[in-house]
């Protein structure tokens, strides 16, 4: 995992056409209704933010597959059951961040894959917490 940091610098700017149904279908609208900036959206803090891509599956049962881009906030101070970008060991990794009184459990969202426990023998931190995810269609 590689961190790509985000440029604000300009804006990304596109219309948005309204409300689409998911239920029963209605009339669309044709007409943008606003103008929607995805950076401005996605971005709260543009120095703290950056891209991740996910490699690998330990977290599919999150929506997070391979292949996906994930939105990391550094400025966010982490929480129990927020995922996160976590530096362990020397390497790189998103999971569910768990508490407790004397170690921290980072948690798959797939239950092929086992539990790491963070004890005070690791090198660890949470590097950023994760905001959006960006799914391939």
């Amino acid at each position: 995992m590689k961190p790509y940091p985000i440029d604000c610098s300009d804006s990304l700017e596109l219309d948005m056409l309204g409300e689409v149904r998911a239920g029963f279908p209605s009339l669309a609208d044709e007409e943008p209704t606003e103008k929607l900036d995805l950076l401005k959206l996605l971005v709260r803090h543009p120095a703290a933010t950056f891209f991740f891509r996910i490699g690998g599956t330990s977290m599919v049962d999150a929506e997070m597959d391979e292949g996906d881009i994930i939105i990391v906030d550094r400025s966010i101070e982490p929480y129990n059951g927020c995922s996160a970008v976590c530096f362990i060991d020397g390497e790189f990794t998103v999971k569910r961040i768990q508490r407790h009184k004397d170690h921290i459990d980072l948690i798959a969202a797939n239950p092929k894959f086992d539990t790491i426990r963070i004890t005070h023998d690791n090198n660890f931190a949470v590097w950023g917490v994760v905001t959006y995810v960006i799914k391939r269609a």
